[in-house]
This record gives structure tokens, C-alpha cells and sequence, in this order.
């Protein structure tokens, strides 16, 4: 289609040029011509937009779905309450002394708040019980957010990044994105920044078996 609109073109731009000045093109057909151009041209436009989707698409769900089965790091803040508790991660830029954690339910609603003691720079993980702030037992199934804000020793903000670590068991596209289940949470496949093989326990030594000496 590329070709017959470059081809069209040609010949269009090579009517006007040659046209007799006696007798000029009809307007109405010159109108007609360049409506006939537009479509052309937007069609091009859409196919090219259309392939480049396509494109998108297949690549995150080839890439989604070489991590399944696989342990991965991604950025996220939600978690599932799942037989009584929700765990969370999250990684502190620098030493911060005065963090404050925050769970949030579906309605951004904060239902508990915890001061964490240790509070140094790196990884830490953080797990809820499940409890509100009324110590009332919330229902499992539920989606909840982790807000952190840490503070350093001189009252400046210390960034905090929250992320999910686990296994990929699931890999779905909804709406045209891509989704990754891991924890039973699902986070864009973009937001992956680490990719590692579960580690596996090692297979149990059989019992040697007893000699007749031994048995004697």
C-alpha cells in the first residue's frame, strides 16, 4: 500500500504541474483526489501503529511467559491477606531513623500502622498479621498497600522502594497489558528487575544400607 501511495502522489503532483492553463483541472475532481490521498495516508498510518502494537504485545507475552516458574523481583505495593497474613518488601535508599509503615485497604483506607526498629539501609521485609487497628481479624482474599515513609536522622526524606519477590505462576494479558502473578498478585511484566532460578533443596542421601558385619 506503501508503493501505490507514493505511485499516486506522482502522478497527482505530475497533473497539477502539467496541467493546461486554459483549461485547469476540475475542482471537484481535485477534491476528490486529495479525500482519496487522505484516506491512503491514514490507513498507512493505522496499519503502522497496528503492526508496532503487535509487536509490543507478542514481546511481552513471549517475554512473560520465559519467567514462569522462575523467582523474580518487581516493583510493587500490594499484597494478599492469605491465612492470616500479607507479607510485603521493601528496600531503604539509606539509614533511616524514623520510619513510619502504613497498610491500606482496597478504599485507601489505613487499617494498621507499624514503626519498624530496624531501619538501616537496604532490604527489609515486613509481615501483617492480618489485624487492624481495632486488633479485629480482617477477612483473607483481600488486596492490601504498603505506604512507607522513612526520615533520616537530620529530618530528610530517606526514598523508599516497595517490591514483591517470588515465583511467577501465572501470565495473562488483560485490556492489551501484560501480568505476571506472582504471590498471587499480578504486576506488569515491566516491572521486573530481577530475574534468578529457584533455589532447590537439595534431594535427601538415601540410608546406606547395613553390611551382614554391621547387622551381626
Amino acid at each position: 500500500m506503501a508503493d501505490s501511495y507514493e505511485t499516486f502522489m506522482s502522478l497527482l503532483t505530475a497533473q497539477i504541474k502539467n496541467q493546461d492553463p486554459l483549461s485547469p483541472m476540475d475542482s471537484t475532481q481535485f477534491t476528490q483526489q486529495l479525500v482519496q490521498m487522505t484516506g491512503v495516508e491514514q490507513q498507512l498510518l493505522t496499519n503502522d501503529l497496528l503492526e508496532k502494537l503487535v509487536t509490543n504485545t507478542g514481546s511481552g507475552i513471549q517475554t512473560s511467559v520465559s519467567l514462569l516458574g522462575r523467582e523474580v523481583r518487581a516493583l510493587n505495593s500490594d499484597a494478599k491477606l492469605t491465612a492470616g497474613k500479607a507479607e510485603w518488601s521493601y528496600s531503604l535508599d539509606r539509614e533511616a531513623t524514623d520510619v513510619t509503615v502504613e497498610v491500606l485497604n482496597e478504599f485507601g483506607k489505613v487499617v494498621q500502622v507499624v514503626k519498624p526498629t530496624e531501619n538501616k539501609a537496604g532490604d527489609h521485609s515486613f509481615t501483617w498479621n492480618g489485624k487492624d487497628r481495632t486488633d479485629q481479624q480482617l477477612p483473607n482474599g483481600g488486596t492490601y498497600t504498603l505506604r512507607i515513609t522513612a526520615k533520616d536522622s537530620a529530618g530528610a526524606t530517606v526514598p523508599v522502594t516497595n517490591f514483591v519477590k517470588g515465583i511467577v505462576t501465572g501470565v495473562e494479558q488483560v485490556d492489551g497489558k501484560t501480568l505476571i502473578t506472582i504471590n498471587g498478585v499480578k504486576v506488569g511484566w515491566e516491572k521486573v528487575t530481577a530475574i534468578s532460578d529457584p533455589v532447590k533443596e537439595p534431594a535427601p542421601v538415601p540410608p546406606t544400607p547395613e553390611t551382614p558385619e554391621q547387622a551381626a
